[in-house]
């Protein structure tokens, strides 16, 4: 790692800061200087309003489709270049399994949210729910909308995760439609700057989508407005000095919070010693208090154990804490690393005595450093507490000690267990280690309300589980109170923080041409030629196949019973009709989806390659014999898929409304059918 002073990425351009005025960069395994960064005061109007109108502008541009593929291509890029980021790791005194969470844990959120593009159309904006009438005749009515806001996502970010920090939070604002302006911590924004550089030479962003800071930036949340996102990831009380920020509360900026927060684990009072829950509570504590030496947002602070089981729980801890090897990670044997720099050694062993002021210290790991270039400066290994009075104590509960630090508890029922977890006053997870269902359902209802997510480990889903301090791409990451009352993440949820929601009101007409989605009671244009003879890029939202009637009959109903073996009383005994909504025997609800396709497929071959899927069948009427019915088959949304390989063909999905109606004009059944039609030029 050179010495040099780390760069700026901003305005489209490499700033380098002045090597007069800058602040050093320690090596947590050696100690040595690695690098330095700037202290100098950044134009962050400038680099703002660059994002704004280059970034933005390109970003928004682009559909959801487009900017998937691109979260895919860049993905795929940045795995080519891990080793290049798994040497810079080292550094910051992570293992390799540290640093895979780090690296290919952050990637992997580009691939989660590059897929995610799937639930979105082939527009720059989203639809946010279904259309909603306004009118008794439907001439009126309203769609939810969802267009990227103008401005740029900025994140402040911690210190432990530099690479998932980054990438988890870039892939949702990225697949939103806006830039980002990423501010790593200072102590390791030289890993950060490794995989900036590698995103920016890749080619793959369009210009202004990133731009990076790394070195002090406490003047610019004085320039971001109502355009703005702001996002935090670190302490509680940091947090609350942004959030509180004069020009954030003048703007109405948003901002997502996401907090170190007392994390909880608690054994299920059915649990006994030799159970394999017993082993799995065993080994993710041990996992939490020694992975990223505890330097995890989700790391476990507080053990809960019945109080029958506090002496078995702390000799297996004991036992399981004494088997980590520390020290340099480059050696093959070292299991656990250190703290990010000799600082927050001293923070952690600071918060760590106030701990002992209320607990006795039950294992103390000694410093027995593997590796030749490990020095004493920034390792700690685990430090075990208990405390046999939770209910009375408050530090436990109050004060956070972020690294291998954790204190072991004691409950009497699952009242008494969830009445402990909720005193952290809001965490970002815990973990229940328990193989009765009843006793997890318990627990679930009263600690809910207090955490972002919950883990429910027993011995049916420990082998495929993530384990307790794995935050996912597509599930909420967050937490309440204490943990910031922030949603991170999420899947459609986090791309929705950086999109403003409107309401649209007009016709149904008006409605789909701004949607790009039909809206029930829109105009519908008859199609020619046939919806089934045309080609995926001539298709039209709109656009109707009306088709032929056909009156059914006693025999339709007869013969589909027999034929799908569904003999339910309402289709073939009239005799036992009282008492229910039926005047008479009545159609089976999927002869009238049969009957429909009958009605609106084109038997010829065309451009549709196959119908894969229905979506939202509603039966809305009753069909009994002597009804006449007839179909209007609309397309309502079409979106273009990714070639697989060079041999795939150019086609996209199309949906397809299938309105069935009866002699009186009334829909009898709705449904939507998915189809794969090619394009024109796939023609041979």
């Amino acid at each position: 790692m050179s010495t040099s002073t780390i760069a700026h990425f901003i305005n489209g351009k490499w700033h380098t800061p002045s090597p007069s005025n800058t602040t050093p960069l320690f090596h947590a395994i050696n100690g040595q200087v690695i690098a330095h960064v700037g202290n100098e005061s950044l134009d962050f109007a400038s680099i703002l309003d660059y994002g704004r109108s280059v970034g933005n502008s390109n970003l928004r541009s682009l559909t959801f489709q487009q900017r998937g593929l691109m979260l895919k291509r860049l993905a795929l890029y940045l795995l080519k270049c891990k080793e290049k980021f798994y040497d810079a790791s080292w550094a910051t005194g992570a293992t390799r399994a540290d640093a895979w969470i780090d690296i290919e844990g952050g990637i992997g959120n580009l691939f989660s949210y590059a897929s995610l593009r799937r639930k979105f159309g082939d527009q720059p904006f989203a639809l946010d729910g279904e259309y909603i009438p306004l009118s008794k005749k439907g001439t009126f009515g309203a769609q939810h909308i969802l267009t990227p806001k103008e401005g740029v996502a900025v994140h402040i970010n911690a210190y432990n995760f530099p690479v998932w920090g980054m990438l988890e939070k870039v892939a949702v604002n990225w697949l939103a439609g806006m830039p980002a302006v990423v501010k790593p911590a200072s102590a390791t924004s030289f890993l950060t700057l490794v995989v900036a550089k590698e995103i920016i030479n890749s080619g793959i962003l369009p210009e202004g989508a990133l731009q990076l800071i790394c070195g002090p930036a406490r003047t610019m949340l004085e320039h971001v407005d109502e355009r703005d996102v702001v996002t935090f990831t670190g302490s509680a009380s940091t947090g609350l000095k942004l959030k509180s920020h004069p020009n954030l509360l003048a703007h109405a900026v948003p901002f997502n919070m996401e907090a170190d927060s007392l994390n909880s684990i608690i054994l299920g009072n059915h649990v006994r010693p030799g159970d394999p829950e017993f082993k799995l509570f065993i080994k993710e504590v041990r996992n939490e208090m020694t992975v990223k030496s505890g330097q995890k947002c989700t790391a476990v602070r507080r053990i809960f154990v019945p109080i029958g089981q506090m002496d078995s729980v702390q000799d297996a801890l004991g036992q399981a804490l004494s088997q980590a090897i520390i020290g340099d990670p480059k050696n093959e044997n070292v299991r656990m690393g250190a703290l990010v720099n000799k600082t927050q050694k001293e923070e952690v062993l600071a918060k760590l005595k106030l701990l002992k002021t209320e607990a006795q210290s039950i294992y103390s790991h000694s410093l027995e450093l593997v590796g030749e270039e490990a020095v004493e400066d920034s390792f700690l290994g685990p430090q075990l507490l208990r405390n046999d009075k939770p209910l009375e104590a408050r530090h436990c509960h109050n004060v956070e000690a972020f690294g291998p630090v954790a204190t072991l508890m004691p409950y009497n029922t699952i009242e008494e267990a969830i009445e402990l977890t909720n005193m952290g006053k809001g965490s970002l997870c815990c973990s229940f280690i328990s193989h009765e269902a009843a006793e997890a359902r318990k627990f679930v209802a009263g600690a809910a309300t207090m955490h972002g997510r919950i883990l429910l480990l027993d011995r049916d889903c420990a082998k495929e589980s993530t384990g307790h301090g794995s935050p996912l791409p597509l599930l909420t990451h967050g937490g309440p109170g204490r943990a910031g009352g922030g949603e991170e993440m999420g899947g459609i949820r986090g791309v929705y923080h950086y999109m403003q929601r409107t309401a649209v009101q007009g016709s149904p007409t008006v409605l789909t041409a701004i949607a790009q989605k039909y809206q029930p009671g829109s105009l519908q244009i008859e199609a020619k030629p046939h919806l089934f003879q045309q080609h995926f890029e001539d298709l039209v939202i709109g656009h109707t196949v009306t088709t032929s009637k056909h009156t059914v009959t006693e025999a339709d109903i007869v013969n589909f019973a027999n034929i799908s073996g569904d003999h339910f009383y309402a289709h073939v005994d009239e005799t036992s009709l009282d008492g229910t909504i039926f005047e008479g025997r009545v159609a089976h609800g999927y002869y009238l989806l049969s009957k429909a396709a009958g009605l609106f497929v084109d038997p010829k071959k065309g451009p549709v390659l196959l119908n894969y899927g229905l979506e939202q069948a509603r039966f809305t009427k009753p069909v009994y014999p002597g009804t006449t019915i007839g179909v209007h088959l609309i397309v309502e949304d079409k979106v273009e898929q990714e070639k697989r390989d060079s041999a795939d063909i150019r086609k996209g999905i199309v949906k397809f409304r299938v309105e069935m109606y009866d002699q009186t004009g009334e829909n009898v059944a709705i449904a939507t059918i998915l189809t794969m039609v090619k394009f024109r030029d796939q023609e041979g």
